[in-house]
């Protein structure tokens, strides 16, 4: 037998392709939104399907249900401008990954969003030191 010859459950199925293909892409951005940086439900177009958008990883993203339903047919770096949460670091990752960067994308999601926020105020009483005026 040769694997030619196998039949895969993808192919029986499409349905199974499509969820996957949906997972990886939640996946990319450790199922955040895009725009926003909520968790993300839903899969938003950049360009929207109605102005000739395709359902394609480059113009497909993970959007948060609010984010997507107040974008509705809007192009996104038209929309994304105008919102109170815009942040030119996920601007520029939504533009790199219509172009096709996913992995630049990725990187500058996570300069977006640090991880480790420290509290140097804290820190620096948690020390002990003083400063006296001269």
């Amino acid at each position: 037998m040769h694997i030619n010859d196998a039949v895969f459950l993808e192919d029986l199925c499409p349905k199974i392709r499509f969820r996957e293909w949906r997972k990886s892409i939640h996946n990319f951005t450790n199922k955040k939104c895009i725009y926003c940086g909520q968790p993300s439900e839903s899969i938003d177009h950049i360009l929207p399907r109605s102005r000739g958008g395709l359902s394609n990883t480059e113009n497909c993203v993970p959007a948060c249900l609010s984010c997507n339903g107040s974008k509705t047919d809007n192009e996104a770096f038209y929309w994304y401008r105008r919102q109170k949460f815009y942040d030119p670091r996920r601007a520029m990752a939504i533009r790199a990954w219509l172009e096709g960067d996913i992995r630049l994308a990725v990187r500058l999601l996570q300069w977006a969003t640090p991880t480790n926020k420290k509290n140097y105020i804290s820190d620096y009483k948690n020390t002990g030191t003083s400063y006296k005026a001269a």
